[in-house]
């Protein structure tokens, strides 16, 4: 009985707590019969997407390859403004953005730990003299 009675609660708090419809303040798009298409749309909150896809090498059975370009923008709860950038097609997928993650710097390997490695590929053992 109490489960149903938490469970019930849980769904009008969530209800209520829920965000307001955000309306589309422009929208456009193309949709060409060669499977190229271009859609861009705003809402009235500030999130602007635009996206643009292409069919690559068409009609060509091994080196068909579709590839979609695009952007988005939008401002963060702490109101920094995103702006995000994709590239995605047979090499996979990019992305772009000063607010995502890159990694570290690499570091140059240790002068012992060089030397270890130089001695060992000039000096390989007898497994791996017979390949095993």
């Amino acid at each position: 009985m109490h489960f149903r009675t938490i469970c019930l609660l849980s769904v009008v708090v969530m209800a209520l707590a829920a965000d307001k419809p955000i309306a589309i303040v422009s929208q456009s798009q193309d949709i060409s019969p060669d499977g190229s298409f271009y859609s861009k749309w705003e809402t009235a909150n500030g999130i602007a997407v635009e996206e643009e896809g292409v069919l690559k090498n068409r009609g060509q059975k091994d080196a068909e390859a579709e590839e979609v370009r695009g952007s988005a923008s939008w401002t963060a709860p702490d109101g920094t403004k995103i702006n995000l950038g994709w590239l995605a097609n047979e090499n996979g997928a990019t992305f772009q953005g000063p607010h995502l993650p890159t990694p570290p710097p690499t570091q140059p390997i240790p002068v012992l730990i060089q030397r270890a490695l130089d001695w060992i590929a000039a000096h390989p053992s007898k497994d791996a003299k017979n390949g095993l």
